[in-house]
Formats: structure tokens, C-alpha cells, sequence
């Protein structure tokens, strides 16, 4: 491969950094761990800023800081867009990812997030009228029907955080012969816990739809919130008898028993924020949520946490495991060295005895 397909450019707006040297350190560092290369161009003036993209948009896609709440236009080509502070997302025509909110550590989710989709490009699919209601696919080599890993990522439950986040286990699920289907789900100012609920559900019966897919061998995977997303779509898939019903549902890292959470106040207040109220104060809505207030959940479930993780989801990862071994459900526990990331990095030791546990469930024994 040529040193120009391996080529980044990463064009800032004028007064988008407050240090030049840290950006582009950081930059390095990120490019160095993907093999690739690159250039930071820091324009000096919006007449500058117009030369750069142009000059970017010739090599293909790129990353532009054009700073919070600047309008920006794509070119043909496309872009990523990256904005260190919270802002609305930029939804235009052009703009592939925006990633928002993550500080200047957005750049390294930049670089990951292209080196993915340069590499292994996957397929938009809209499940919905709403721009998030989407999730990306990707199909392996060879014949079908696959196996398939649908994909729910966490983030507290909070807007800023994207189904980007899941962009290595995607690639790496497909290389193993599962088709992926990564989902991205509205998290609304109102009614945000509703919204997500349902969409998770819907993405999980879209899978479905897909001609390649295996219904009978199904698995969902979820990071963090997105593992309580994830239990709670089996538990009400097999409580409805749906078309689509998990063979098993993997928590990696899950927030399990959202009672705890909110007690404890987890993710700076995520769960009541997200839910809309404090344990005490809708105590239904938790129970219909919470993984460990639904068990049995009906499907089979895999339960893994780094030893390195946050305490409190560590002890609710035990706790799920140990209530759930005392219900009709089939349920393992895999613990391993990491921290709260270990379980979505493809490299590690934990993901590997993660996929050696899902392979012997949903993968057909060869001879």
C-alpha cells in the first residue's frame, strides 16, 4: 500500500487549540499507533482555513476543526469533523462523523474512526426517519448466512458519545465471520430514555432484515450503558417471543444494576439524568430496565469486566453473575486484565477469551 493511501490531513480553524505543540503531539501519537501519516495544518486566517480544505479535499477524506458552532461545508470528498466542547451535532451532507465533546482526546477517536473507514468500510442503514436512528453494516468474505454481532456502545447514555466507539470491535467481529451491525439511537433532550429503549429494540429486529443474516444466531454486544441497552433488548425480545431473539447477549463492562448506579451517583448522576428520575422517584422504570432487576432475562448471557475497571461496575458485573447463576438463565462470567476499555480493544487479552466464549456459542463447530 502507498504512503499516500496511509495519509491524514487535519486541517484546525483559527484559535481552535490553545496550544499548537500539545494538538499536534497528541496527533503524532495517534497516527504512530494506526501506522499512519500525516499533517496538521493550522490556518491562520479564514482565507487560509478555505486553502487548507481545499488542499486536504484533494487527497480524500479529512479531519477539520473548524471550531463550536461554526457552519462548515464539506467537499465531495467528505470529512470528520471534531469540536473539543459540547456542541450539536453537524448532521450536513459531507460530514461522515462528528465527533464533539471529548476534548482534544477527540483527535485520536478522529484518526481511529478514518483508519477504520479507509480500511474497512461498512455500510450505512437507516432504521428509522430520525438521522440517528442508523447502523452501520459490514459483511464478511465468503457465503452466507453469517452469524451476526449487533453492536450497542455506551457513554453514560450521553449524546456526545457515538457508535464510533465500536468501530474496532466491528472490524474485528467481521474479519472473524460475523456480519456487524453497529447501531447508533437518539438520545433526546425529552423522553431520551423511551427513545433509546425503543430504537435499541428496533435496531435489534432491522438486523433481521438483512439477507445475509442467520437469525437463529444472534448475538448482542454492550459496552458500559450500552450493556444494560443490550440485556434489557434480549430480556424483552424473549418476553415478546420477537423475530429476532438474541442466542446471547455479551455485557462488556455493563452498568447492570442501575439502582446502584443511581445511588452512587455513577457517570456524574448518568442514570437519573438519562432516565429521567432517581430510583426512588420511578421505580418501575428501573426495573424495567435494569439487567439484574430482570433476570431471568430468557437468553443466555456472557458477562465480562477488566480487573483495572471502575470498582463499582466490577462489583456489579460479580453481582449480576452470581444472581443470575441462581435463575433458570445460563450465564458466564469472564474477568481478565484491563481497564474500563480492555473489553472493546480487539488487541487484548480479555477480547480474546470474550470471542473464544461467543465463537463456541454461536459460531458452528467445524471438524
Amino acid at each position: 500500500m502507498t504512503e499516500s493511501a496511509r495519509r491524514l490531513d487535519v486541517v484546525f480553524a483559527p484559535g481552535t487549540v490553545a496550544h499548537r505543540g500539545t494538538a499536534a503531539e497528541l496527533l503524532g501519537r495517534a497516527l504512530d499507533a494506526r501506522g499512519l501519516t500525516g499533517e496538521a495544518t493550522f490556518a491562520a486566517d479564514s482565507a487560509d482555513l478555505q486553502r487548507a480544505v481545499r488542499t486536504a479535499a484533494g487527497r480524500g477524506e479529512f479531519v477539520v476543526v473548524p471550531g463550536a458552532g461554526a457552519s462548515f461545508t464539506a467537499p465531495a470528498c467528505g470529512a470528520i469533523r471534531v469540536d473539543f466542547g459540547d456542541c450539536e451535532p453537524d448532521r450536513s451532507d459531507g460530514i461522515r462523523a462528528h465527533i464533539r465533546g471529548r476534548g482534544l482526546d477527540g483527535l485520536r477517536f478522529a484518526v481511529d474512526s478514518w483508519y477504520h473507514h479507509r480500511f474497512h468500510p461498512g455500510t450505512i442503514v437507516h432504521y428509522g426517519d430520525d438521522p440517528d436512528q442508523r447502523a452501520e453494516l459490514r459483511v464478511p468474505d465468503g457465503t452466507g448466512p453469517f452469524p451476526v454481532a449487533v453492536l450497542i456502545h455506551g457513554g453514560y447514555w450521553r449524546p456526545r458519545w457515538e457508535f464510533d466507539l465500536m468501530d474496532g470491535l466491528a472490524v474485528d467481529l467481521t474479519a472473524r465471520g460475523y456480519l456487524t451491525w453497529n447501531v447508533e439511537y437518539r438520545r433526546p433532550a425529552a423522553k431520551r430514555w423511551a427513545a433509546m429503549t425503543s430504537d435499541v429494540a428496533a435496531a435489534l429486529q432491522a438486523a433481521g432484515s438483512v439477507p445475509e443474516v442467520d437469525v437463529g444466531r444472534v448475538v448482542v454486544l454492550g459496552h458500559s450503558a450500552g450493556g444494560q441497552l443490550a440485556l434489557r433488548a434480549a430480556a424483552d425480545a424473549a418476553a415478546e417471543e420477537a423475530a429476532v431473539c438474541p442466542a446471547l447477549a455479551v455485557s462488556l463492562a455493563g452498568v447492570l444494576n442501575l439502582r446502584l448506579a443511581d445511588e452512587r451517583r455513577l457517570g456524574e448522576g448518568a442514570v437519573a439524568n438519562a432516565v429521567g428520575g432517581h430510583w426512588a422517584e420511578d421505580r418501575a422504570a428501573y426495573e424495567r430496565s435494569s439487567p439484574l432487576h430482570r433476570l431471568p432475562l430468557g437468553v443466555p448471557q456472557l458477562v465480562a469486566c477488566g480487573l483495572g475497571d471502575e470498582p463499582d461496575l466490577l462489583e456489579m458485573s460479580r453481582e449480576y453473575h452470581a444472581t443470575a447463576a441462581g435463575t433458570p438463565d445460563d450465564v458466564t462470567l469472564i474477568e481478565g486484565p484491563g481497564d474500563h476499555f480492555a473489553v472493546i480493544d480487539p488487541a487484548s487479552e480479555i477480547w480474546r477469551r470474550i470471542t473464544g466464549a461467543i465463537d463456541a456459542r454461536i459460531r458452528p463447530r467445524t471438524a
